[in-house]
C-alpha cells in the first residue's frame, strides 16, 4: 500500500470524495475550484505524478473526454485502531499501534477508529465488538453520537446539550443518562461517522 504526502493525499480525497457524491469523476477545473488550485499546470502534475505512483488512471469517459479513476487497489485504505471505547470508564488506548481498514470514503485526515465494548447503543445498532469510525472535532451538533470525556473517563453517548449542563444519552433502557454540570471535566473527543461489523 502507498502512503501518500499531505498534499497528494489531499487530492486523491477530494476525487475520491467528488466521484462518490457526484456519480462521475471532477474535471481539472472542478477540482482547481475545489482545492483552491490557481493553476491547470499544477492539476496536470499532481495527475502525471499519480499516474506514475499507480494511485490514479486516465480512462476516457462517456463522453470522449478523458477521465480520472482512483485505482483504490493501491491506496492505504486504513484508518488508527486506537482502543476500546465503553460506557462509564476509562478508554483502553493500545500501546502498540494497530489499523484497521475502512471504505474508501472515510478516508480522511484525523479520522480514527475505536472498538464498541457493551452494549449502551443498542438501540442505534451499534453493538459489543462493533468498530465506530470517528471524525476527531471538539464540537458536535444536538442529537448526535459522541465520544465524550467527563472527569477523565470516556463513552460513547448521544449529546444533548442543556441550559444547565450536558445529557449523555444511552440508546439502551438498561442504561442511565449522564448528566454533566458546569463543574465536570467535559470535552469532546469526536463523532461517529460510521460503524463496522465483523461476523465470524
Amino acid at each position: 500500500m502507498k502512503i501518500l504526502s499531505p498534499k497528494k493525499q489531499r487530492f486523491v480525497d477530494f476525487i475520491r470524495s467528488f466521484t462518490y457524491n457526484q456519480n462521475r469523476p471532477p474535471t481539472f477545473v472542478e477540482i482547481m475550484d475545489g482545492l483552491r488550485i490557481r493553476s491547470l499546470g499544477t492539476i496536470n502534475w499532481y495527475v502525471n505524478e499519480l499516474e506514475k505512483e499507480g494511485i490514479l488512471k486516465r480512462m476516457k469517459g462517456h463522453n470522449g473526454k478523458r477521465a480520472l479513476s482512483i485505482l483504490e487497489q493501491h491506496m492505504d485504505n486504513s484508518l488508527p485502531l486506537l482502543g476500546l471505547i465503553t460506557a462509564g470508564y476509562p478508554l483502553e488506548v493500545y500501546e502498540d499501534k494497530e489499523n484497521i481498514e475502512v471504505p474508501p470514503n472515510f478516508m480522511h485526515a484525523g479520522n480514527y477508529v475505536l472498538k464498541v465494548v457493551g452494549n449502551s447503543m443498542i438501540e442505534d445498532n451499534i453493538q459489543d465488538g462493533d468498530y465506530v469510525i470517528i471524525q476527531r472535532v471538539q464540537t458536535a451538533e444536538t442529537g448526535q453520537t459522541i465520544v465524550a470525556y467527563v472527569n477523565d473517563e470516556a463513552t460513547l453517548k448521544r449529546y444533548y446539550p442543556k441550559k444547565n449542563g450536558i445529557e449523555l444519552h444511552p440508546r439502551n433502557p438498561d442504561y442511565s443518562i449522564i448528566h454533566v454540570s458546569p463543574y465536570d471535566d467535559f470535552k469532546i473527543g469526536g463523532i461517529v461517522l460510521g460503524l463496522m461489523r465483523q461476523y465470524d
